[in-house]
């Protein structure tokens, strides 16, 4: 180590001395002897790795020293954070799987934190005062939703995936269709967890056809049943065929087999009657004869993270008797905000105007255009000529595996920075208080108002503000 290096860290404080500055105080005050000082060895150890590595010489130094008290409070406070915590989301992505899928309506997180807070009707009969069942708080609701003779609900749809086939076909064969193999998000694949199950595949068909036939010449006395997945997270397009659900189902009863579907995303309303691209949804799946359906409760369902699955009651109630059903089971604050979601189903204007991920999906264009013509006029006083700002078209994205390859009309408010790069706009916005998640798109910084919540404006202005010009 040079002397030069030696003297500088030399200057470097010790804990003890630096917690004395009377700038400090409040601090210890604020937030206590233990946090304090475990941020301040932390900020200590960052400077020493600077000086050690090269990056600072005795100026650089010399003003951090100076800036001592503020630096411990902002390294306070970033270590008084939660790692999990609220973000903007203004990327166009509607369920985003990394900035934790779907929002839920107010209602749901109102019933949630109600819940949480109190005692409650978990696994009780308030009429009897007897134990009840936890899943009584939504079957009805599912049954009335779906058309459904019974429902269970679990943790996520893989999980519902996993318990139908543990509990009604292991053992046995199920057939699928190749075109049909999905992997969903984390390297699922459908193979694997089937395999899981205690079941086992076999795959008919081609990847871009198959046909009715197909399985009638795949069942054997090993059969237990045909599986029909729907591929939630891509598209095949051009030369393809699938069966119907209808057919399918007709053909496992005739058969003497049964009819499983997954459906992936759970869709309970026609989509395609508000301008977006068709999606099955469970009611025709129901409809359609097949025996049980599996869907998840987040995603275009708009709720929390669940696997429901319905269907008919002899099929239901074997899965409730299953173990995995027990080491699946959802706890009570998903059942809270599940519960209240449904509910919100009853009525489908109601729906459609109450969850978010709905209400994100079908908001006309022009009410997003106004909303960024708000925006610009609100952000251009404040950042003068740091950068750029107007009002693009925009393309946003359902995204969470849900309507793969469709793109919906949006609109944008784009800003090009004149004194950084869009990559070091979107970090910083990315890092900032509070943080904002954006999209680059041919070198603009956009801010995609399907996603971006009207009373999110003010965090965006602080934060582009924030990132633009460094206060």
């Amino acid at each position: 180590m040079t002397n030069a290096k030696q003297s500088l860290l030399k200057q470097l404080p010790a804990v003890d001395t630096a917690l004395k500055e009377a700038a400090v105080q409040h601090l210890l005050l604020q937030y206590g002897q233990v946090t304090v000082t475990r941020a301040l060895r932390a900020l200590l150890d960052t400077w020493r790795q600077q000086i050690l590595q090269e990056q600072w010489g005795a100026a650089e130094l010399a003003q951090a020293l100076a800036d001592l008290p503020l630096a411990l409070a902002r390294q306070v406070a970033a270590a008084e954070q939660p790692n999990l915590r609220p973000v903007v989301n203004a990327t166009g992505v509607i369920i985003h799987t990394n900035l934790g899928r779907s929002l839920l309506a107010e209602a749901a997180a109102a019933q949630i934190a109600q819940v949480a807070n109190s005692y409650s009707t978990l696994e009780v009969d308030v009429e009897t005062g007897a134990r009840g069942s936890r899943y009584s708080h939504v079957v009805q609701l599912l049954c009335e939703l779906t058309g459904a003779e019974d429902a269970l609900v679990v943790n996520n749809n893989a999980g519902a995936v996993l318990l139908a086939l543990a509990a009604l076909t292991a053992g046995g064969e199920v057939v699928v269709s190749r075109g049909q193999l999905v992997e969903i998000g984390g390297s699922f694949r459908i193979p694997e967890v089937m395999a899981q199950s205690g079941s086992r595949l076999v795959e008919v068909g081609t990847t871009n056809k198959t046909h009715l036939f197909d399985y009638e010449r795949a069942i054997g006395p090993e059969t237990a049943a045909l599986l029909k997945v729907h591929t939630s997270n891509y598209r095949l397009v051009g030369f393809t065929e699938e069966v119907a659900g209808r057919d399918l189902a007709a053909l496992a009863h005739e058969q003497g087999l049964l009819a499983v579907e997954d459906l992936g995303s759970g869709v309970l309303i026609d989509l395609h009657r508000y301008g977006l691209m068709y999606e099955p949804t469970v009611q025709e799946s129901i409809a359609a004869g097949m025996d049980v359906v599996t869907f998840s409760g987040d995603k275009l369902l708009g709720g929390p993270q669940a696997g429901i699955i319905a269907g008919r009651a002899e099929y239901i109630a074997k899965l409730r008797q299953h173990p995995l059903t027990r080491a699946l089971r959802i706890d009570k604050l998903t059942l809270a905000g599940l519960e209240a979601t449904l509910r919100l189903y009853l009525d489908e204007e109601t729906a459609i105007k109450e969850i978010p991920t709905l209400r994100m999906l079908t908001t006309p264009v022009a009410e997003l255009e106004a909303r960024a013509v708000q925006l610009v006029a609100e952000l251009l006083p404040l950042v003068g000529k740091a950068a750029k700002i107007e009002v693009v078209p925009s393309l946003a994205q359902v995204g969470g595996g849900s309507l793969p390859g469709y793109d919906i009309e949006s609109a944008a408010v784009a800003v090009v920075p004149q004194a950084i790069s869009p990559d070091e706009l979107e970090k910083r916005s990315r890092l900032g208080q509070p943080a904002v998640f954006v999209r680059i798109y041919r070198d603009q910084v956009l801010l995609d108002m399907r996603t971006l919540q009207p009373d999110e404006f003010s965090s965006v202005r602080e934060a582009v503000c924030q990132a633009l010009l460094g206060r």
